[in-house]
């Protein structure tokens, strides 16, 4: 693997986590103020993989956290529907069974979700329908009574082709606007390829039309992957920044000063990972960014390849470094990955995550942490 400079502060705090039960309600956050799991999603008997989830915040108060239930395979291409848990005390607990959010719609699965609690009120549900190789486009409904029923659906990309949204990836604007970010594998007459063009699609009528951005991003050319499950978050001075997984070693990051329309070429950042994506997101009531990635900054060999340690990091600068840079998850053979991130309380967030092993697989175990927010700046 290319190395790479790194800009980050290592500190090397490494937290063990303990499991907590599949399907039971955890234990409160801890006292001390440090990182607590509060939910653990087991696979289990029809339910090959829990994953990719997205949190939000319901009118009576309680969380509501979806993510991907597979009840085929656990493959990417498996059956699966977007299932949901609720909290009543900010993420403390949670009920002990699944509610249906969204059936399968998809000739494979339904998957991926993003929430947001829109400008004007409603969720909005986002979510890719998966038919095939060739057909993968990301779907909008909208709730009205938080979400006890939803819209019909409504296709964000028009044009046919394989398009990866990663959960909790869709964002709107303070000027209003919901952008998209996405990865296109393949279009129309195409075949599925593995190097992937960044672009995003941006709405301005809450969703009702979209339009693509006239930028399409390209990875440099000596990357196999190109620019894959790209997240975006809206900085400080109004612009965006996206950050893209590549095969070269760390983060690739781009610009748009114009809500997502236009972007600068990519550029390499000291945001070293592995061929993994990295979740970043505004710490409310502040100018700082928090980042949740797989930190690979001094990671040994072995692991250079591997989703693991699961690490957190602060920004005051508009995401230019990063500070606090803590590990939250360290086991070796753990695959840390897909994170969504909620702020429940001014000095709390909640991250859900893929925690999968070698003895349920990668991908196929969600948990969810409780982490105090002053603890992120010590």
């Amino acid at each position: 693997m290319r190395a790479f400079t790194c800009l980050l502060l290592s500190v090397g705090l490494l937290l063990c986590q303990q499991e907590a039960n599949s399907q039971s309600v955890a234990s409160p956050p801890a006292r001390h103020g440090a990182p607590e799991t509060v939910l653990t999603l087991e696979p289990g008997p029809g339910n090959p993989r829990n994953s990719e989830g997205a949190f939000v915040r319901l009118r009576d108060g309680r969380i509501l956290f979806a993510y991907t239930h597979f009840t085929g395979t656990a493959s990417d291409a498996g059956t699966a529907h977007i299932a949901g848990r609720f909290s009543s005390d900010n993420g403390a607990t949670w009920t002990r069974e699944d509610q249906i959010i969204l059936p399968n719609e998809g000739q494979q699965n339904t998957m991926s979700v993003s929430l947001l609690r829109l400008a004007g009120g409603p969720i909005a549900l986002f979510y890719l329908r998966k038919n095939s190789d060739l057909d993968c486009r990301p779907y909008l409904r909208i709730s009205t009574d938080d979400a006890k029923t939803w819209s019909e659906p409504r296709l964000c990309i028009d044009a046919l082709g394989y398009f990866v949204v990663n959960n909790d990836r869709v964002i709107q604007l303070s000027s209003g606007r919901l952008v998209i970010p996405a990865a296109r594998h393949s279009m129309p007459g195409e075949k599925f390829v593995h190097r992937a063009q960044a672009l995003c699609y941006w709405s301005d009528d809450d969703g009702k039309t979209w339009r693509q951005s006239e930028t399409v991003l390209e990875a440099p050319p000596e990357s196999k992957t190109g620019l894959q499950e790209p997240g975006i978050v809206e900085l400080h001075d109004g612009r965006i920044m996206m950050l893209c997984r590549t095969d070269l070693g760390c983060q690739l990051r781009s610009w748009s000063s114009d809500g997502g329309n236009t972007w600068s070429p990519v550029e390499q950042t000291g945001i070293l990972s592995p061929v993994s994506p990295a979740t970043c997101k505004r710490i409310p009531k502040s100018n700082s960014l928090l980042l949740v990635w797989n930190d690979h900054a001094t990671v040994p060999e072995a692991l250079k390849d591997k989703r693991t340690p699961l690490s957190v990091a602060v920004s005051e600068d508009d995401g230019r470094s990063w500070q606090h840079v803590k590990n939250i998850e360290t086991n070796p053979d753990g695959w840390f990955c897909y994170t969504a991130i909620e702020f429940v309380e001014d000095d709390c967030v909640l991250l859900g995550y893929c925690a999968g092993d070698k003895s349920v697989g990668g991908l196929n175990r969600t948990r969810v942490m409780r982490i105090p927010v002053g603890w992120l700046h010590e």
